[in-house]
């Protein structure tokens, strides 16, 4: 297949039962549910027997934490600021809430404490194995404090002394233990001592009181009669005050799990409770989570790292700097010695953001080149038509500036309101330090943060003690003058205040402690600025504005509307010279829609006369299959818009009109419809299901894909659909060769050899049927051979998506034969120049063309965009010669002189010559095939 790397997510011992191994608990160990040390070394020789190499996927931004699985958390959890991991976790152990002071608000109950303590569902138990007590809810482990169980295994005393009488050994060692406990030193002791000491001697008085029951069961039956006494009876709240008391004196506060969202005091992944965030900058953690990563680097079982979430880190060029420097491997030196390590980062650039070239990495994991090529296909004229149907479908104006301001808002104040508490508070204690600024208040400070952050231009800046950009100097004046102007504070002399810390200029020339003050709030604001824009835009905003939704993409702008060839080869060649190792995606596991699915979708700014004559008519259709809830239409017509576009991106190639898909199409429409009205957050959301809303919705796919109720659309909806899909078949084989041949290392999502037409998680990480691809495999093999047979196999392959027979063999046998040519020319490829190459005629602004090129190496790439406008007067397709009329690809004099061979169709090119210049005809170049990738013939 001329697959060079296997790209693996993470494998690591992660929550039982992850189905993505991003919630990892032991990053000292393999993921048993995934395999053995055993079969990862069959894994790792399958693949060196293949000539392959090993990508694999790390988290370094946070972990799995809740359960009972996670030994970092439950030491924290039983130890507090006393632990040894207590570090190690991101967490606010002096909050503005008293009742928080030294704790963690642990977000897990499902409903109110106290009627959940009534309830009887928070469970204390004894582990008489190994002498200790935990608090059970669920499937939740919570550690009780060693020196809190006296206040189980001394009461009711008096009643053991009786029994076994005050001299007896086994009631003296358990008042030992007794005492032992309660002179440990407490959970806030951080004194390297005091901490030392607690961590030993409370694991030597558990042993002992393991060792106590086991040998009298009258201490065991004592301890459990407590146990039981304790956690109460449900019907008789009072019986359950001694639990209360002991719950309230642990070093966590169990609370209902809406409490997170203005009272959580740690930082997580997001909004996402159990997934709790690292502090990387500390070398221990560093150390400690990456010991066995690095080995198998070392060991050379592993050959290169893609980093998650690198924007959630307290410093990112750091943690780079400190994995490139671990390694000893001069295997891995050849290429640059400062960066011995392939590795490639989850960087989101926003738009015109460049990734710090001093950073000591190979690139990003590609989703700006997705995004670069997707715009490709997108037709920039259109966008004011588009934008004119988009508001008429709406019966309203749709600004997405302002809709993305109000989603970092809504974002700010909900599912983040706790890390923006914990900023402010920072920076009120900040304020309250120095006497020009003490009467700024907590509200206002909160108030003017919130503000800056909606207004924030991209996801963070790198600022850190010793380093401040042009760049990231610039986006925090910018988004603190935005914010002036928007904010209704009253004293906007605030927001020069934050301007200052945020530059760390406030720091200068001040106390140690004040300036670390200043840095430390900076580089924490960095990591919450990419967490809002994270959540207001991918996962509210791209969910909100539907104008055209292949743009709503991760990395991508909805106001970037197309990308001209000019922009593209400008990208590209930038590519070339600073990232040439930047991986290339087009789909991943976190794509809002899959490659092919975007490449339909674009197709509609092509034809906006088109697209909105068929969706007023559908609009019109389905009227009657909708319902009303609180008083409008359901669903409502933003949404409707939305599911339109995702049928005409998903429906399957085998459908006919009048005729609806099957139910298990209806059933993945349905669940995607049910996360993204959540996601939008508008009449439902995932905090606070609208049942009647998510019904009607429901009710609404079903009513529309039913052949008994939906024929009339049916019969309008299909024959459209099947039009814009042929049209984008052509887009995604331009794309896949794109991405095969440009500057760069491809990546290949899972299943996207052949057509793959799945939208956001879970959708795209179904099951993949290698079977039917190995099957696809064997017959290209048999297809070219003898390699006579290649152009027929080549013209029959176009013929069948010409035909609408989209079985997507066309895309496997492209990704088949460029992988191949590339692997034969990987010097070439990973190397060589890029040069753009200029196309002229009557049809050039829909064909795009260039060269790699290496010393006496090179290859030619073409291929078209815009087919719907290209496509006229009954074409079917840009393989034919007679549509390009003139159009031809001009070729600078060192590669006009050489004969070329196309890759795909195995015919010979020769580059013709006029006005002293040469050329290759796009229609010699079309004639077989809708792609073209050319090589210069051997020997000549």
């Amino acid at each position: 297949m001329g697959i060079t790397h296997c790209y693996a997510s993470p494998y690591l011992r992660a929550r039982p039962g992850s189905t993505h191994g991003y919630d990892i608990i032991d990053h000292n160990l393999l993921n048993p549910e995934i395999g053995s040390t055993e079969d990862f070394e069959k894994f790792v020789a399958a693949l060196r027997q293949h000539g392959m190499g090993h990508i694999l996927d790390i988290v370094p931004n946070h972990m799995g934490v809740m359960g009972s699985d996670n030994g970092w958390w439950l030491d924290v959890l039983e130890n507090g600021e006393a632990s040894s991991y207590a570090e190690f976790f991101d967490i606010d152990w002096q909050p503005l809430k008293d009742e928080l002071q030294g704790k963690v608000l642990i977000p897990v109950l499902g409903d109110q404490y106290g009627t959940i303590l009534d309830l009887g569902e928070l469970k204390l138990t004894f582990d008489r194995e190994k002498g200790e007590f935990s608090i059970f809810y669920q499937q939740h482990r919570f550690p009780v404090d060693p020196k809190e169980y006296p206040r189980v295994v001394a009461s009711g005393l008096e009643r053991l002394e009786q029994n076994l009488g005050a001299s007896h050994d086994d009631f003296l060692e358990l008042q030992s233990l007794i005492s032992a406990f309660n002179h440990l030193p407490g959970r806030q002791e951080t004194a390297p001592e005091k901490r030392a000491e607690r961590i030993r001697d409370k694991e030597i008085h558990k042993r002992r009181l393991a060792a106590l029951c086991q040998r009298s069961s009258d201490i065991s039956q004592f301890i459990q009669e407590n146990v039981r006494k304790i956690s109460g009876t449900p019907g008789d709240p009072s019986s359950f005050d001694a639990l209360h008391e002991l719950i309230k004196a642990q070093a966590y506060r169990l609370a209902y799990w809406r409490v997170a969202a203005d009272d959580i005091n740690y930082r997580r992944f997001f909004d996402i409770n159990d997934l709790a965030g690292l502090r990387m900058e500390n070398q221990a953690v560093f150390d400690a989570t990456h010991r066995f990563i690095l080995q198998l680097i070392r060991d050379g079982k592993v050959d290169g790292l893609r980093i998650d979430h690198p924007d959630g880190l307290y410093n990112p060029a750091q943690y780079f700097h400190r994995l490139q420097c671990q390694q000893d491997c001069p295997s891995l030196k050849k290429e640059c010695n400062s960066k011995p390590v392939y590795v490639v980062i989850e960087k989101i650039l926003a738009s015109g953001e460049r990734l710090p070239e001093n950073w000591p990495v190979y690139g990003t994991t590609g989703y700006d080149f997705a995004n670069l090529v997707n715009g490709l296909f997108v037709d920039p004229d259109s966008v004011s038509r588009m934008d004119r149907v988009y508001r008429a479908f709406l019966g309203q104006r749709c600004d997405f500036d302002s809709l993305l301001y109000q989603s970092k808002k809504i974002v700010m104040h909900s599912a983040l309101a706790s890390e923006l508490n914990v900023l402010a508070n920072i920076l009120s204690r900040i304020a309250l330090a120095e006497r020009h600024t003490c009467d700024f208040t907590l509200n206002s400070l909160r108030d003017a943060l919130s503000e800056i952050v909606a207004n924030f231009p991209v996801y963070r800046t790198y600022i850190t003690e010793t380093h401040l950009s042009e760049p990231d100097r610039a986006y925090i004046e910018e988004a603190v003058q935005s914010a002036k102007r928007q904010s209704a504070i009253a004293d906007v002399t605030v927001f020069d205040f934050i301007r200052e810390v945020l530059l760390t200029q406030k720091g200068a020339g001040q106390t140690g402690s004040y300036r670390q003050s200043v840095i430390r709030f900076a580089m924490k604001f960095q990591q919450f600025t990419s967490a809002v824009m994270a959540k207001g835009l991918e996962d509210t905003s791209f969910y909100r504005y539907n104008r055209l939704v292949s743009l709503n993409e991760v990395g991508g702008d909805p106001r970037k509307f197309g990308v001209s060839p000019e922009e593209f080869h400008r990208e590209l060649q930038q590519r070339a010279k600073a990232w040439p190792h930047s991986l290339l995606d087009t789909s991943t596991h976190d794509s809002k829609r899959s490659e092919d699915v975007r490449s339909r979708i674009n197709v509609l700014s092509e034809i906006p006369a088109l697209w909105r004559r068929n969706v007023r008519r559908w609009r019109e259709m389905n009227t009657d299959k909708k319902r009303m809830v609180d008083g409008s239409e359901a669903p409502s017509r933003n949404d409707e818009y939305l599911l339109y576009q995702t049928l005409i991106g998903t429906w399957p190639s085998r459908t006919t009109e009048g005729t609806g898909p099957g139910t298990e199409f209806r059933d993945r429409i349905n669940q995607y419809m049910l996360k993204a009205i959540r996601e939008a957050k508008q009449r439902t959301s995932w905090a606070n299901p609208n049942a009647d809303y998510e019904a009607a919705v429901a009710g609404f796919v079903k009513a529309i894909l039913s052949p008994t109720s939906a024929e009339p659309f049916l019969e309008s909806f299909v024959p459209f659909q099947r039009y814009v899909a042929r049209l984008g078949g052509f887009n995604s084989l331009s794309q896949v060769l794109i991405k095969l041949t440009a500057p760069g290392v491809p990546d290949i999502y899972q299943g996207n050899e052949l057509w793959d037409l799945s939208l956001v998680d879970p959708d795209n990480r179904r099951a993949v049927d290698y079977t039917r691809r190995q099957r696809c495999l064997t017959e290209m093999l048999e297809g070219v051979n003898p390699p006579e047979r290649i152009t027929a196999l080549a013209r029959e392959l176009a013929n069948g998506l010409e035909n609408g027979d989209n079985d997507g063999r066309i895309k496997f046998y492209l990704t088949w034969k460029t992988l191949n040519l590339r692997k034969q020319h990987a010097s070439l490829f990973q190397h060589g120049d890029y040069l753009p190459l200029t196309v002229l005629g009557a049809k050039a602004n829909h064909l795009v063309a260039f060269a790699r090129r290496q010393g006496s190496s090179a290859a030619i790439v073409a291929v078209p965009r815009m087919c719907a406008r290209l496509l006229v007067n009954g074409a079917i397709s840009p393989a034919q010669s007679g549509l390009w009329e003139d159009t031809r690809v001009e070729l600078p004099p060192d590669l006009a002189k050489s004969k070329y061979r196309n890759a795909l169709t195995a015919e010979l090119l020769l580059p013709e010559r006029a006005a002293g210049s040469g050329f290759l005809r796009a229609s010699s170049l079309l004639g077989n095939f809708p792609v073209v990738l050319l090589t210069l013939e051997s020997g000549k």
